[in-house]
């Protein structure tokens, strides 16, 4: 069904696009947007989008609540309070459904169809807008979840090339090699988000799409927890925590990412949102870094960053939205996003001129559907998906849990949750 949506809306464009471009709105609207970003490239793309709707004679209040703060001001909250926002960030297909269960769900299919927009999205992106047949979500921002992002200097200096490596086993075989010129082989920032991201990177690279799906899908398959990938999954994982560094304990991400920029890391597998520090560090993709899907990968997992609309709004609140959502897909604003964040733009139609080889290595690899998954805030549901965190972080966190025990915890929760 997901697939026929898709393919309905893509019929209405091939008949005839409308234009891009909305008219400046004659009087400002103010319009409440909820976020959870916070670090410098992610602001430096918000404003982008903050520039253009000001630019139609919008206004835009902040309502940002960092993800890594802990705080458990959530959507839901806010909705719960009486004070939702106009527009919000959010991926989770869950939250899509209670708040067209309370009122407020903002189908989108009639705007896309309208603007012509699904066909020129890869394939991850456009399965990642529809929730239940409908198109209701506003992709932004593009990225690959287990990438490989290494210095190339130190590369060339110890001897190594990452872009070789064929398998995990192969990466593991050079960290010696890498000890011993003084790097840091693999920078890990032990977090539970950062843990439960390698997670799902690993099952993707090592299962590949339909064993993926069998853990994260809407409805997981328990005879999975069975298989030899499964378990694999747990001993990679361990062999990447014996491989953190001392200070790897709750040190955010893009901490985490200075120490390959400063040379004191190789490399760190993580979402390649990594590249907006490495750009803000004025460093090239292609010649300063070099970054590549994790070896052997039989799937990768496609984040796609997404805004939702607030139904159920007057029309002046309403078609302001809708001015947001054409700025979000502009190609050229895209083009624009993406450099500021350091994500690679939703659209295939952006402008080339602004890829750069990451950003082209990204589109690369996902040129292929059979070849990636989506992430699991898109497609699973959200007390499965935190009970997997849950365990493993607590793998990772506790040297003397074995595969076996988290795997028993894991096939529990699936009782208590799913079964």
């Amino acid at each position: 069904m997901m697939n026929r949506i898709i393919a309905g809306i893509t019929a209405a464009l091939l008949a005839g696009a409308a234009p891009m471009a909305a008219p400046v709105t004659a009087n400002a609207t103010e319009l409440v947007i909820y976020h959870t970003w916070s670090a410098p490239p992610e602001v430096a793309a918000l404003n982008v989008l903050k520039k253009n709707l000001e630019a139609k004679g919008h206004t835009w209040t902040d309502i940002a609540i960092p993800h890594d703060t802990g705080s458990n001001v959530n959507l839901m909250n806010l909705v719960a309070g009486g004070n939702p926002p106009n527009l919000f960030m959010e991926s989770n297909p869950g939250v899509y459904r209670d708040l067209t269960k309370q009122g407020f769900g903002r189908p989108l299919t009639d705007f896309f169809k309208e603007h012509g927009y699904p066909d020129k999205y890869p394939d991850a992106v456009a399965h990642s807008m529809v929730v239940d047949d409908k198109v209701i979500k506003v992709p932004t921002a593009l990225h690959i979840d287990g990438m490989v992002y290494y210095n190339m200097d130190v590369a060339k200096k110890i001897g190594v090339d990452p872009a070789a490596w064929t398998s995990l086993d192969q990466m593991f075989a050079d960290f010696d090699k890498i000890k011993a010129a003084g790097i840091i082989p693999l920078a890990v920032g032990g977090q539970q988000w950062q843990v439960g991201y390698l997670t799902h990177a690993l099952a993707a690279t090592i299962g590949g799409p339909d064993f993926f799906n069998r853990i994260y899908g809407e409805k997981p398959d328990p005879a999975v927890f069975d298989t030899p990938e499964f378990k694999q999954i747990f001993e990679y994982l361990r062999k990447f925590q014996q491989a953190a560094d001392m200070g790897s304990a709750n040190r955010e991400w893009n901490l985490t990412t200075n120490l390959v920029i400063t040379g004191k890391a190789l490399m760190q597998i993580h979402g390649d949102w990594m590249k907006g520090e490495w750009l803000a560090a004025g460093k090239t993709a292609g010649k300063d870094f070099g970054c590549i899907q994790i070896p052997g990968a039989k799937a990768v997992v496609a984040t796609v960053d997404s805004w939702g609309l607030l139904g159920g709004q007057p029309a002046d609140k309403d078609k302001a939205e809708l001015d947001f959502a054409s700025i979000v897909v502009d190609p050229n604003v895209q083009a624009e996003f993406a450099t500021a964040k350091g994500s690679t733009p939703v659209r295939l139609d952006a402008p080339q001129d602004s890829l750069d080889a990451c950003s082209k290595e990204v589109l690369k690899i996902l040129a292929d559907p059979k070849h990636q998954v989506q992430n699991p805030h898109a497609i699973s549901d959200a007390d499965w998906e935190n009970s997997i965190w849950d365990v493993v972080f607590n793998f990772w966190s506790d040297p003397n849990m074995s595969v076996d025990d988290a795997i028993s915890k894991i096939k529990e929760n699936y009782q208590t949750i799913l079964g």
